[in-house]
């Protein structure tokens, strides 16, 4: 079984998963199909593009229901990315790659200088701490015979002395702040409920999206068959289906 949004769900890596919404973005080659396909298991993905922590847990995404919803019992395996739309991670780094005019702009600005504001980011981090470790109760409660592994979100920026054009070092830094925190906060949320932690951020800081051999994607315009910007590619979600099948408590 397999919770979280596009960062597990692979948009715009081809092909798509078979009857999948086409607004989940859900791939049939993310890191659940690879790794049910290396371990044997059937698949039930309900991982969606956009999915916050209050998606998987009780609210509906576009008709379709928290995906919670999906556990059963009878499950062998649970993974579950989730947390970064909660606090605004990667819409954050697409506003800083849009051009800085954009942030006066009358209606798209304000939402833009939000993005980017530290104090409001750091307010978003502090409400998802709880919520992850909801999440990984309710998984718990419902799933109670299953391993549950928090899959934590590849690295997308590059470190502090390599620079991230078109971001700004300013706008750089508090993407780092962001992904480290979010990251430190998940492994806390698995200990605290029992559940494991799949650390994809710690091995993939050598594979950012400005890399030689990067896992993920720099800012852009999204292109049909090309792997959606500031998302994992496929060779992202191949190292993350080896590091959950390959790991141990």
């Amino acid at each position: 079984m397999a919770l979280g949004s596009s960062m597990a769900a692979g948009p715009g890596i081809g092909p798509r998963a078979p009857g999948a919404p086409f607004a989940a973005g859900r791939s049939a080659r993310n890191y659940p199909h690879l790794v049910a396909a290396a371990l044997g298991l059937d698949l039930t993905d309900v991982t969606y593009s956009g999915a916050t922590t209050a998606h998987v847990l009780r609210e509906r995404q576009n008709g379709a229901p928290p995906q919670i919803d999906a556990l059963d019992g009878s499950e062998a395996l649970v993974t579950v990315t989730i947390g970064g739309n909660d606090v605004g991670y990667v819409p954050l780094l697409m506003a800083a790659a849009l051009p800085r005019f954009t942030r006066s702009l009358p209606l798209l600005g304000p939402r833009l200088r939000d993005l980017l504001d530290a104090d409001a980011r750091e307010a978003a981090l502090a409400q998802v701490a709880e919520a992850l470790v909801a999440v990984g109760q309710e998984i718990r409660r419902r799933a109670p015979r299953a391993r549950v592994l928090f899959v934590d979100y590849l690295t997308l920026l590059p470190p502090e002395d390599h620079p991230a054009r078109p971001l700004s070092e300013e706008d750089a830094t508090l993407g780092r702040h962001v992904a480290a925190t979010l990251e430190r906060l998940t492994g806390e949320a698995a200990a605290h409920t029992q559940c494991g932690w799949v650390r994809a951020a710690q091995n993939s800081a050598g594979h950012h999206a400005w890399s030689a051999e990067p896992w993920t994607t720099r800012p852009g315009l999204p292109w049909p068959g090309r792997a959606t910007p500031l998302h994992p590619n496929a060779a992202g979600m191949r190292a993350v289906a080896d590091m959950v099948v390959a790991w141990e408590p």
